[in-house]
């Protein structure tokens, strides 16, 4: 269980350093930077991203769930305001993206290596 929540931090905390890479208005000053997003990120998840649901849950029931992105970039926006100059991003816009690219990439890694290598310990 504990190794199951760091690996999960450290694969969010490398697809934050692939956003910074790609993203000019998204900036990580560096890779420890990112593990502390990532940790941030993640409290974040626990504790206030199930209030953000809960307080918005007609808006996204009504967009099919879209607004979940909206909820992401509201806890991004916190995380870098909690990081200080280690960790920006240059407007609302940015993090919604870097939301949208969070969640494709989390599921993405989680479909390609993951599962498969959870599947093959089960054996």
């Amino acid at each position: 269980m504990l190794l199951r929540g760091i690996i999960s931090i450290l694969i969010n905390a490398l697809v934050l350093i692939v956003i910074a890479g790609y993203i000019d208005t998204f900036h990580l000053e560096s890779v420890s930077a990112a593990i502390i997003a990532s940790l941030i990120l993640s409290i974040l998840n626990v504790f206030v991203k199930p209030i953000l649901i809960l307080l918005t849950l007609p808006v996204t029931f009504l967009t099919l769930g879209l607004f979940l992105f909206v909820i992401n970039a509201i806890t991004l926006m916190i995380t870098q305001s909690v990081m200080g100059d280690s960790f920006n991003i240059d407007g609302f816009g940015t993090a919604l993206l870097a939301s949208v690219i969070m969640s494709l990439l989390n599921a993405l890694i989680q479909r390609v290596i993951v599962e498969p290598l959870q599947n093959k310990n089960r054996r």
